[in-house]
């Protein structure tokens, strides 16, 4: 508001405004942070006695004691970013309160020394050297200027540690990130090259390229060299094919192969020797039959999960046994024995028949030529 304004105000506007500006300024005044709760609550943050200030050495010692505590990268449990902020400006509310005392304590001395060279000395000497810290004689001032060279010195280097660490923090934390896309991609890139490997393998095998190779059926043979080997390999795989070692999941495949061929005959010499059709009891006895091949079945499915688990390519996982359609298979199979049968049998007796005309008119053809024998 400008000064023509305040001059157009009435009286009793004047006195109101002043009143309003007074308001104002007492509140601005009671909302700023007092210094005495300040200092407090920074002892209390530091674990320092409130009753009296300890020295530099001490609050310094009890700063690096709250810093391995509650520091972000100190690694303890009790780590905290955010209470560790408060207690670095605690700290410094502290440092700061220190150094007003000591620069107040020193004061009364260097008053009482000034007195004493106020003649001697030029006033303007006090702004020339160390930075225009301190008063008083120059041994003095410089012993002011080494303690706060000191402080600013451990200031800089904690502030640098501070930010070195959190650096470091950052930069492994990124380098787990990039080891961690690089192995997921290779991961991906390795998977998807065994995919393309398997397509081309399966695709070769569909068009008959494996069929009539030079080796097929035979063992493998014995490389005198292996140029992607070396000697001890070499020498190990040699001796373990001349033991006649097998791979774990080869050995378990043809014992599941072996085993289920076992059970497939032995039902189908059961139902080899029942009727066709089955009588009532030969039905019983048949159900009998299949429930036990279905327990055996569950057993061998169990084998196979523990094959799936250990085979090395997934084109070589083998799938569950279904009892539903080994009973078919095995029927089936009997059905078609018994129609080979007939016409075994069927085949018989035409050759015996055959047989039995033939040797019928060999008889006659000798009776007729013995006759013609006779007449003769």
């Amino acid at each position: 508001m400008s000064c023509s304004t305040l001059l157009r105000l009435n009286p009793g506007d004047h006195h109101r405004l002043l009143f309003v500006y007074s308001a104002i300024t007492l509140r601005l005044l009671s909302s700023r942070p007092r210094p005495g709760h300040g200092l407090r609550e920074s002892l209390r943050l530091l674990q320092l006695p409130e009753d009296g200030i300890s020295s530099h050495a001490k609050v310094k010692e009890a700063y690096l004691h709250m810093a391995k505590l509650y520091h972000p990268d100190s690694g303890a449990p009790t780590a905290d970013a955010a209470l560790f902020s408060h207690i670095e400006e605690a700290y410094r509310i502290v440092l700061a309160h220190l150094a007003r005392q000591k620069s107040a304590s020193q004061n009364t001395r260097e008053e009482e020394e000034e007195e004493k060279v106020k003649g001697h000395a030029p006033q303007h000497r006090h702004y020339l050297s160390y930075e225009g810290v301190g008063s008083g004689p120059p041994s003095q001032r410089e012993r002011q200027y080494r303690q706060f060279r000191m402080d600013r010195a451990t200031d800089q280097v904690l502030e640098y540690r501070y930010k070195a660490m959190e650096k470091a923090a950052a930069e492994e934390g990124a380098m787990v990130l990039r080891d961690t896309r690089l192995r997921s991609k290779k991961i991906q890139i390795t998977q998807a090259v065994e995919r393309l490997v398997e397509d081309l393998i399966q695709e070769s095998m569909a068009r008959g390229d494996f069929r009539n190779l030079s080796g097929a059926g035979k063992p493998l043979s014995k490389f005198e060299h292996n140029p992607y080997a070396d000697p001890m390999t070499h020498n190990l795989n040699r001796i373990l094919i001349d033991n006649g070692y097998q791979p774990e999941w080869i050995v378990a495949q043809k014992e599941i192969r072996e085993t289920i061929e076992k059970m497939r005959n032995r039902l189908q010499e059961v139902r080899a020797k029942l009727g066709n059709p089955m009588k009532h009891s030969e039905q019983i006895q048949w159900k009998e039959h299949c429930v036990t091949f279905s327990d055996e079945l569950a057993k061998l499915n169990k084998k196979v999960d523990d094959f799936n688990l250990i085979v090395p390519l997934m084109s070589r996982q083998m799938v569950h046994f279904n009892i539903k359609r080994e009973l078919e298979k095995v029927l089936k199979t009997d059905k078609q024995h018994r129609k080979e049968k007939e016409l075994e049998k069927e085949r018989k007796l035409m050759e015996e028949r055959e047989n039995a005309a033939a040797s019928q008119q060999n008889s006659k053809q000798g009776l007729i030529t013995w006759m013609q024998s006779l007449l003769k």
